[in-house]
């Protein structure tokens, strides 16, 4: 069993006051999890995983591996492999050379190093390649020797930092499928961090979103779409974000463009006391309607984005007295143009979130 467990853990850095990059992390990964650490940049997912690794300290609090203590436990003892943004192949040696270095020093026979670096590249459609040298690969290539070299070992854990950031686009895309399909074939117990939420998204069996070194919010990744804990973890989470704006209370809903959005009778319960509120929908969920429903917001296009079968139009609402951004999924075949003025309407008023405009926290839970 491979498990992992921060229990309550932290990482400090020196100054006045000291500066928490890992706050009191509590989160378990299960034995065969693929687990996404994922956040804006200095949000500490890196470093939580080099706390994992071994390689910062834990100042507070405690790791476990296999229900085993390693907070003190040495790298090398950890049963870890790791795979980082940079590839980190030794450039005088072959590909099966590099794959097969770690069991070198560990003195396994020679043969059983062949076996497993040719079992490894069999999967990772590397066996061609055995005999070149990094130089002669490309990008991709080399990645997927990085994550042979992994492999081979056969950690308990597997910590991937961002391992595709040096990628084009498309190979990118192509090789978080492979990396996603690889770990479910292997089973092992894998950690992976990155900062791109479309990455996290579509690889992790759960995802878990770190802000300033504290945990916001661990679920699916459908779960943290479709009920987010707070407004940052709403804002962060979809591509394009959520349209999420500070709105004025009235009578049965939500006042915007001169118009009385209703809300259910839950949120408005939730929403009691408060003048205003900070009002979630996400583009899909706002939908461009005829001219004559006067019911529908008015909407000034500044911005199409053409994307093929959909479209995303930008524009501005008026929000208490003010112009505010939104943006609008529809269909890409007949999309607006600029300048002009469109109706906008909810699709549905269910999928409306609402979040305390102060704290951020989620209101129609």
């Amino acid at each position: 069993m491979s498990e992992v467990a921060y229990v309550r853990a932290s990482r400090l850095y020196p100054g006045n006051p000291p500066v928490r990059a890992v706050d009191s992390l509590d989160l378990q990964v299960a034995d065969g999890e693929f687990l996404v650490l994922v956040g804006p940049s200095g949000s500490g997912k890196s470093t939580a995983l080099r706390m994992l690794a071994g390689l910062e300290d834990v100042d507070e609090g405690s790791i476990t591996i296999g229900g085993e203590d390693v907070t003190n436990t040495p790298p090398k003892a950890r049963d870890i492999a790791m795979v980082f943004q940079s590839y980190a192949l030794y450039p005088h040696m072959t590909v099966a050379e590099n794959m097969g270095f770690a069991l070198k020093l560990r003195k396994t026979p020679k043969e059983q190093i062949r076996a497993k670096v040719t079992e490894a590249a069999k999967m990772l459609d590397l066996e061609k390649y055995l005999d070149r040298k990094p130089k002669a690969l490309s990008g991709g290539q080399r990645q997927r020797v990085a994550m042979g070299r992994a492999i081979v070992r056969e950690p308990s854990v597997f910590l991937m930092d961002e391992p595709l950031s040096n990628l084009d686009a498309k190979l990118r895309v192509e090789t978080r499928a492979n990396i996603a399909a690889l770990q479910q074939r292997l089973g092992t117990t894998t950690i992976y961090v990155t900062h791109d939420q479309v990455e996290a998204m579509t690889m992790g069996h759960r995802v878990a979103l770190l802000q300033d070194g504290v945990l916001q919010q661990v679920a699916t990744p459908r779960e943290l779409y479709e009920n987010p804990r707070n407004a940052f973890v709403a804002g962060f989470i979809g591509s394009p974000a959520m349209n999420l704006k500070t709105v004025p209370l009235a009578e049965g809903g939500a006042e915007l463009d001169g118009q009385v959005l209703p809300l259910s009778r839950d949120a408005l319960a939730a929403a009691d006391g408060l003048e205003e509120v900070t009002f979630g929908v996400r583009p899909e969920t706002l939908r461009l309607v005829s001219g004559s429903d006067e019911k529908a917001l008015e909407m000034t296009v500044e911005l199409v984005e053409e994307l093929g079968a959909d479209a995303l139009v930008h524009g501005t609402i008026d929000v208490g007295g003010a112009p505010e951004r939104f943006v609008v999924r529809t269909d890409g075949r007949t999309p607006p143009a600029l300048g002009q003025r469109v109706k906008v309407a909810l699709r549905d008023s269910s999928e409306v979130h609402l979040f305390h405009p102060e704290t951020g926290a989620r209101l129609d839970a």
